[in-house]
Order: structure tokens, then C-alpha cells, then sequence
């Protein structure tokens, strides 16, 4: 097994949950300063708000719309050295209401020119976890942009922000002929028109002519994602149907986090972290990215999904994530490395408490 270069996960990703109050509110506690937020207000049918320092602060978009960017000042207002502060919009900051928020770290900058591929990109991205976020122009025709990683992107989440239009998600499980769609329940789909049938690289990705990824003139962002040993892995897994013996899917490290969505099938696109439930295992709780819809359970109230110290385990018949044969892919973030490099000498365990 290969030892993580990450010894302390929480430094580039972190779950942070946290109730409004109405006004002003810091939230702190993420452990360092995000440059992607995605919050999702837990008892209210609205929709999740996603922020990046790429685009600006008091600037939202929705996983599960296909709205422009909207602008408010009662938005996101600052992404502070360990968290970020809200104003009182209620999607966000609705008073006595709860919250979900996952945070990523990139480069704590708006971006940099980057002219690796044939359009120039702004970028934004952190070596070490394999992040980016990157701002382009569409062109209308198949193009190159830079992606910044240094490594071949696993997974690509992609907005038309300038104007309405459905998300593009790459997945490499799926490949270069295939695409998803982020805001809506459909299984994936095959066409040349989002990836050019080419797979990115690691400095450039290719897009082709869809409205999803490359309208001439319409300004689009993306966030890119590297598998990095002991902290993230982007990959898929075969369901078996059974709550009792569940599917157990190997990651290499204990789950913060983990997005699920069937590609062989029509189901909707489900979020568990370990701080949606009070009790470690099984997590019942799960929100769903393509849908403004309140927290739910996983079809019973004992039925979940296991967080365990080297992957995670499916205790549920929910057909969006456990169903029999059916073709799931995943996107999971880790709490603790199973083995991380600790100072070029010997490994520590995910139970280490780092």
C-alpha cells in the first residue's frame, strides 16, 4: 500500500456544519481558508449555493439548477483564514436553521493566467491535494484549457455560469465518450460533444462544442480533481442489493465525505459525511446534489452507509446507491489517511487522530 503525501486531511478538506442566525455570521472552525464552499441549508426545500474565490465572493451558483450566477451582498461575503463569513440570506444563514458546508483548499488567490492549452484559463490550485478551480471563455469549437493540476484530472464538475445551462461532470470511470449532469438524475450519457472522445491530460483538458462546456462568449468554471493516495479517490463500484452485507467499497483511507451516483441507471445524486448523524456508523443521514430537497434518510431509519478506516460500506436496498448489479461511481474525501508518510518515516494509521 502506498503511503498518502497528505499527513492531515482537515488541511485541504473539511465537513463543517454549522447553524444560522440571521445576520452577519463567521463561520470558523474549517481549519484553513476555503476557495470552494458548497452549503446546503438542511431543513429547508432551497437550494445548495456554491461559492469559489475564482469567481468572487457574494457570487452563487446551484449543483442542482441550471441558473446563471446570481449576485447578492446578503451571499458569501469573505473566505477568511479559517472559514468564511455569511451574510443573512436565508438559503445560507436562515436564523435557528442547519447546515452542511464542505470546503476545499486551492491556492487562496483568485487564479493566475494559465496558457497550457489553446484557450487561456484563470487557475487557481493546490499541488499537494490536486485541486483546481478554472475560470474560461467558450469558443464555440473544440479547444484546449489548462487545467493546472500537473496530474491527469479523475473528475471535472463544469458551469456555464454567464448565462442557464445544465452542469457537464467527467468521471474517468465513464471515459471521454460519456458525460453526467450534475443537476439532473439521469444516468450517464455517450456523445462527442462534451469531451471530444479525448481524455485530459495532465496539463490540459479537451472540451468540444456542447452549451454545456463551450458556448463562444459565455464565461464557464470548473473544479478539477487529481486521485491522491490516502486523501481522494474518484472511481465506481458494482451494487449488490443487500442492507445486511453490503457492497464494501476500499478507498484507502476513513471517508469524510462521499458523493454517490448510479450511471447505469436513473437515481439522484447522494452526499453522507460523518457529521450528518450523531452516531458514527451507519450514517442515515444524506442530502441529494440535484435536488433543493430537505435531509433524508436512506430509505429506513436504520439503513446507511458505514464509514469505515480503509473505505466504506453500503447498508441500504436504496437503489441510488446500493441497488443489485446496478453501476455507481463516487467521489469520496478522506477524514485520515489509512497509511500516511509521517515525516519520511513510519506510516500512521486513519486512527491516529491527527
Amino acid at each position: 500500500m502506498a503511503y498518502s503525501s497528505i499527513i492531515k486531511s482537515s488541511e485541504y478538506f473539511n465537513n463543517k456544519p454549522y447553524t444560522g442566525n440571521g445576520s452577519t455570521l463567521n463561520v470558523t472552525g474549517v481549519g484553513f481558508q476555503p476557495d470552494w464552499v458548497w452549503i446546503k441549508r438542511e431543513d429547508a426545500t432551497v437550494d445548495h449555493e456554491l461559492y469559489d474565490a475564482v469567481r468572487g465572493v457574494q457570487k452563487e451558483i446551484g449543483s442542482n439548477t441550471t441558473a446563471a450566477e446570481t449576485s447578492d451582498p446578503s451571499f458569501l461575503t469573505a473566505f477568511d483564514s479559517d472559514g468564511f463569513t455569511l451574510g443573512n440570506h436565508g438559503g445560507i444563514n436562515n436564523n435557528g436553521s442547519t447546515f452542511s458546508s464542505w470546503n476545499w483548499k486551492a491556492a487562496n488567490t483568485s487564479g493566475t493566467s494559465n496558457t497550457d492549452g489553446a484557450t487561456t484559463s484563470t487557475v487557481s490550485v493546490n499541488a499537494t491535494s490536486k485541486f483546481s478551480i478554472v475560470k474560461y471563455t467558450g469558443t464555440g469549437s473544440a479547444t484546449t484549457v489548462g487545467h493546472g493540476l500537473g496530474v491527469v484530472p479523475q473528475t471535472m464538475f463544469i458551469k456555464k455560469y454567464s448565462n442557464s445551462e445544465s452542469w457537464a461532470v467527467y468521471h474517468s470511470a465513464i471515459g471521454n465518450t460519456h458525460f453526467l449532469q450534475l443537476n439532473t438524475n439521469g444516468g450517464d450519457s455517450s456523445g462527442s460533444g462534451f469531451w471530444n472522445n479525448t481524455t485530459p491530460t495532465s496539463s490540459v483538458f479537451t472540451v468540444n462544442s456542447d452549451g454545456g462546456v463551450n458556448t463562444p462568449g459565455e464565461d464557464y468554471i470548473a473544479y478539477c480533481f487529481g486521485n491522491v493516495p490516502g486523501f481522494s479517490l474518484f472511481s465506481e463500484f458494482i451494487g449488490n442489493g443487500n442492507a445486511t452485507n453490503g457492497t464494501f467499497v476500499p478507498t484507502g483511507f476513513k471517508p469524510a465525505y462521499v458523493l454517490i451516483k448510479c450511471s447505469s441507471h436513473t437515481a439522484n445524486w447522494l452526499i453522507t459525511d460523518a457529521a450528518m448523524t450523531s452516531s458514527p456508523n451507519p450514517c442515515t443521514q444524506l442530502l441529494e446534489a440535484n435536488t433543493s430537497d430537505t435531509e433524508d434518510n436512506w430509505g429506513s431509519s436504520s439503513a446507511g452507509l458505514d464509514l469505515n478506516a480503509n473505505g466504506f460500506t453500503l447498508k441500504t436496498t436504496n437503489s441510488g446507491g446500493n441497488g443489485d448489479t446496478k453501476k455507481y461511481l463516487y467521489w469520496a474525501f478522506a477524514t485520515n489517511p489509512f497509511v500516511a508518510n509521517v515525516g519520511g518515516g513510519l506510516p500512521a494509521t486513519a486512527g491516529r487522530g491527527l
